[in-house]
């Protein structure tokens, strides 16, 4: 990669974290506030539940896609110009839904949303990557990484406010005055760094096969059909997932630029990180029925459960932001031992319900702050440490998409399990000592990385 003049001097690095941070706030919040978002779009559009879920499963299905492409347009036609764009298009698909007269167009609207904020996350990584001292980049990606909780704490409240004092259109047409800043900003400031090999061909046929295979993984995941097709549907579509993975791994080996980079998987290194980037979204989709508990076991009223998830959510805040200010101090994998030995003690907290509430609310403190841990910028500092400069976006993709994954897998589990039990109590507990066990192996595969990563004798600048 070419080196651009923004890489140097205090002044011009630190001009950058707010585009980065609005921009990737904005994604983030998308996601807190739809959920507040769906009875109004069930009523509005007179659909049912089923065909109101496709509006969370097309628009991960296709920020999952956009991740893989968008990653590899940044590494191939510089960050400024495909983080600008990924933003215009979150911007334009916010606009289609606010504007949607009929369901479908809604749902078209949410694959172009989807498509944009899939570039978004991968790419400001990348940015701080290339333009920020080592010194600095674990408390920017700390950063970028607290804008989740951050997410989660205002996006609820907002999106109520905005459904009592206009309608729900706000909470998609609020994204576009915040999109215009960053792009007015981001033109100014952003790096022009783009690559200086020539550029190869694009991977037309890995793309294919990536949407194929995503969208495989996500619907049998998910199971998007109805109950009974479902139950028929989704052995087949993990099946089909692993045919689809060895014909992904036989094109991007013949390709000239492969979409998804299999060099990258040949460092043990990046490799570990995948998995533990696995663990991680395993770790952060389990905390979706954490409210149920405090509902079934604790009689916490359905207007009332939110509240539960504060202690949570404030720790988690807490955890990325101080964990990216430790990064340089611990080294990333002291750090993520740290926050997965944290999940697991907190979900096994979470699964004994014979100690009170109290004692249910302090045991979610550790799940918070180790999830702040684990997704905040240790493991991308990794990938930014080992991966190749011209594969950087790609490489911080790949930990979108394994998070996303490891997200949609938990969420699958434990409620699986808890159904499985009779959807009471102690089907939780069951479902949460096992994903207490599955952090202590994260602990283990952790053991993995090397010492010096992130820490200041460790630098490739």
């Amino acid at each position: 990669m070419a080196v651009d003049s923004l890489a140097v001097g205090v002044p011009a690095w630190r001009r950058l974290m707010p585009v980065l941070f609005i921009g990737v706030f904005m994604s983030a919040l998308d996601t807190a506030v739809i959920g507040p978002a769906i009875p109004a779009l069930r009523v509005a559009f007179g659909v049912d539940n089923r065909a109101v879920g496709l509006v969370m499963s097309v628009y991960v299905l296709f920020s999952l896609c956009s991740t893989a492409l968008m990653a590899n347009f940044s590494d191939r036609y510089g960050r400024r110009p495909i983080y600008l764009a990924s933003v215009a298009c979150f911007a334009l698909g916010s606009l289609l839904i606010a504007l949607s007269p009929r369901f479908w167009m809604l749902i078209v609207s949410r694959a172009v949303q989807g498509i944009g904020a899939g570039g978004i996350t991968p790419t400001a990584s990348a940015v701080v990557g290339d333009s920020f001292p080592a010194a600095e980049r674990g408390k920017a990606l700390g950063l970028i990484g607290a804008t989740y909780g951050m997410a989660f704490v205002l996006g609820p409240p907002l999106a109520a406010l905005l459904l009592v004092t206009l309608s729900w259109h706000w909470i998609f047409l609020i994204n576009l005055p915040i999109a215009g800043i960053v792009i007015i900003l981001g033109h100014r400031v952003l790096p022009t760094l783009r690559s200086a090999e020539p550029l190869a061909p694009l991977d037309g046929r890995g793309i294919v096969a990536t949407f194929a295979l995503l969208a495989a993984i996500v619907l049998g995941i998910t199971r998007v059909a109805d109950e009974f097709t479902g139950a028929l549907l989704w052995p087949w579509m993990l099946g089909a997932a692993a045919l689809l993975l060895a014909v992904l791994i036989a094109i991007e080996r013949r390709a000239e630029r492969a979409l998804i980079p299999l060099t990258l998987f040949t460092n043990r290194q990046l490799a570990t990180n995948y998995g533990l980037a696995l663990g991680a979204g395993f770790g952060m989709g389990s905390v979706i029925f954490v409210a149920s508990v405090a509902s079934v076991g604790y009689g916490v009223t359905p207007n009332r459960v939110g509240f539960v998830l504060l202690p949570l959510v404030v720790a988690s805040m807490l955890g990325s932001a101080g964990g990216g200010r430790l990064l340089n101090r611990m080294g990333a994998r002291a750090l993520l031992m740290s926050g997965f030995a944290l999940l697991a003690a907190g979900y096994a907290a979470v699964s004994v319900t014979d100690y009170g509430l109290w004692a249910f609310l302090t045991g979610t403190v550790p799940v918070g702050l180790g999830i702040g841990v684990v997704v905040g910028g240790a493991l991308r500092s990794i990938a930014i440490d080992e991966a190749p400069a011209n594969m950087r976006t790609s490489a911080q993709g790949l930990i979108n998409i394994f998070n996303a994954i490891g997200t949609l897998l938990a969420a699958a589990a434990v409620g699986a399990i808890a159904d499985f039990e009779g959807g009471g109590i102690a089907g939780f507990g069951i479902a949460y000592r096992l994903v207490a066990v599955v952090m202590v192996l994260m602990l283990v595969l952790t053991l993995g990385l090397r010492r010096d990563h992130s820490l200041p004798g460790h630098s490739l600048d």
